[in-house]
C-alpha cells in the first residue's frame, strides 16, 4: 500500500496560495487553505475553508496537515499561536513577527550583519523633532505594520511634511527611512528546511510603478559580484533567523555595488513569478519542498525571462483599461497567468511571463509586451 499523500495547509487563499497549490499538486501534495473571502483564488485548486484566520474549526483542520505555510505576512499572530505545538508552521512565528513589523525587521537584519537604509523608529509625536535630519533630510515615512505595494507610506522632505505625514498615517508607530540613491532594485529568495538545508533562487531585477511592481527581469543588469553578495546576505538572514520555509529579500544596489536590504517577505514574491516559465524549479515548488522537507536545491530559470504585472488601471473616464490579450497571445514567448479576481483599480489581477532564447531578444519583446499592458 502506498503512503498517504502529504498535506499542506496555507493561511491565506489569494493568488500566491493558488500558485503554491498548483505547484504542490504535481508533487502529490494535497492543499487546504484557510481564507475568509468566498471568492478566494485558491478555491479553484485547493480545499477552501471559508472562515476567519482565527476560526477554531478551521485551525483544527490545518493542524491535521503535515505542515502549514503562509501566503502573506499579515496573518493574525493568535492564529499561529493556536497552531503552535500541533503542526509545524513554516516560516514560524519568530520570522513572521520580524518581517511584519518594519522596525523589528530592520533591527533583525542588522543583527544578522545585513545593511539597510538609515532609519529612525517613531512611536509617538515627541519622536518627530530632529528625526528627518538623522536620516539625511529626505525620507519615506512608513507604518510599522500592514503596509505593502506602496500603501502606508509617504515621502517627506521637511519637518512640516513629516508632521503632516504622521497625521495622515493615523499617528501609528512608523519607521522613517532615509532615501537611498540606488542604481537598481533587485530581489532574491532563499529556502531552508527544518534540518538546515539551504537553497537559493535567482537574482532578479525589478522596476516599480506607483509603488507596485511593474516588471521583473532575469538575468539582471548587475555587476558580476552582485549575485554572489546577494546569496551571501540571503544565507546569513536565513540562518540567523532560523528560517524554515522560504523568504524573499528585496535589495537596493548602490552605485559602488553595495547591497542594502529594503524589505523581507516571508513567502514567495511577485518578482519570482518568472520562475514559473523560465524552466527549472519555480519559487512555488521551492517553498512547498522547503516546508514539507522534500529534496531541495538551488533554482533559477534556464532561459532569459521577464514578468509584467497586470494591475487594474482606469482610463480618464474611470472605465477599466484592459490589456490587448490577442496581441499578447501572438507575441512569441508569452504565457498568461490570471488570478480570477474582480477588477478594481490598483488591484493585481494577473501577470504575463515572457521567455526568450537570449537577452537581446528578451529586451526587444519586453518593450512590445509592456506596450500591450496598461
Amino acid at each position: 500500500m502506498s503512503a498517504p499523500a502529504p498535506t499542506l495547509g496555507i493561511l491565506g487563499g489569494g493568488q500566491l496560495a493558488q500558485m503554491l497549490a498548483l505547484a504542490a499538486l504535481p508533487l502529490g501534495v494535497r492543499v487546504t487553505v484557510l481564507e475568509p473571502d468566498p471568492a478566494a483564488p485558491a478555491r479553484l485548486c485547493a480545499e477552501h475553508l471559508q472562515a476567519p484566520y482565527t476560526d477554531p474549526a478551521g485551525l483544527e483542520r490545518l493542524a491535521a496537515c503535515d505542515a502549514v505555510t503562509l501566503e502573506f505576512e499579515n496573518v493574525p499572530l493568535p492564529a499561529l499561536a493556536a497552531l503552535e505545538g500541533r503542526v509545524p508552521v513554516r516560516p514560524g512565528p519568530g520570522v513572521l513577527a520580524r518581517s511584519k513589523h518594519r522596525a523589528h525587521e530592520k533591527e533583525a537584519l542588522r543583527a544578522a550583519g545585513v545593511g539597510t537604509a538609515p532609519f529612525v523608529v517613531l512611536e509617538q509625536e515627541s519622536d518627530l523633532p530632529g528625526a528627518l535630519a538623522q536620516v539625511g533630510g529626505q525620507g519615506l515615512l512608513k507604518t510599522s505594520e500592514l503596509g505593502y505595494d506602496g500603501k502606508g507610506q509617504v515621502r517627506v522632505s521637511s519637518d512640516a511634511d513629516l508632521r503632516a505625514a504622521w497625521a495622515e498615517l493615523g499617528r501609528v508607530p512608523c519607521v522613517l527611512e532615509g532615501l537611498v540613491a540606488f542604481e537598481r532594485e533587485l530581489s532574491l529568495a532563499v529556502a531552508r528546511t527544518a534540518t538546515g538545508e539551504v537553497a537559493l533562487g535567482p537574482l532578479v531585477e525589478n522596476v516599480h510603478r506607483h509603488g507596485i511592481l511593474r516588471t521583473s527581469v532575469f538575468p539582471p543588469a548587475a555587476p558580476p559580484a552582485t549575485e554572489a553578495r546577494a546569496r551571501e546576505l540571503a544565507r546569513a538572514v536565513a540562518e540567523g533567523w532560523g528560517l524554515e520555509g522560504l523568504l524573499t529579500l528585496e535589495f537596493f544596489q548602490l552605485a559602488g555595488g553595495e547591497l542594502l536590504v529594503n524589505e523581507v517577505a516571508p513567502r514567495v514574491h511577485n518578482s519570482g513569478h518568472l520562475t514559473q516559465d523560465g524552466g527549472g524549479v519555480s519559487q512555488f515548488e521551492a517553498q512547498v519542498r522547503a516546508v514539507l522537507g522534500l529534496p531541495l536545491r538551488d533554482w533559477a530559470p534556464l532561459l532569459p525571462c521577464a514578468m509584467v504585472n497586470v494591475v487594474g488601471v482606469a482610463g480618464p473616464d474611470g472605465q477599466p483599461l484592459h490589456p490587448d490579450w490577442a496581441a499578447i497571445d501572438a507575441l512569441a514567448g508569452t504565457r498568461v497567468h490570471l488570478y480570477h479576481k474582480a477588477w478594481r483599480a490598483g488591484r493585481k489581477l494577473g501577470h504575463v511571463n515572457l521567455v526568450a532564447p537570449d537577452e537581446a531578444t528578451l529586451q526587444e519583446r519586453l518593450v512590445q509586451l509592456e506596450a500591450l499592458i496598461p
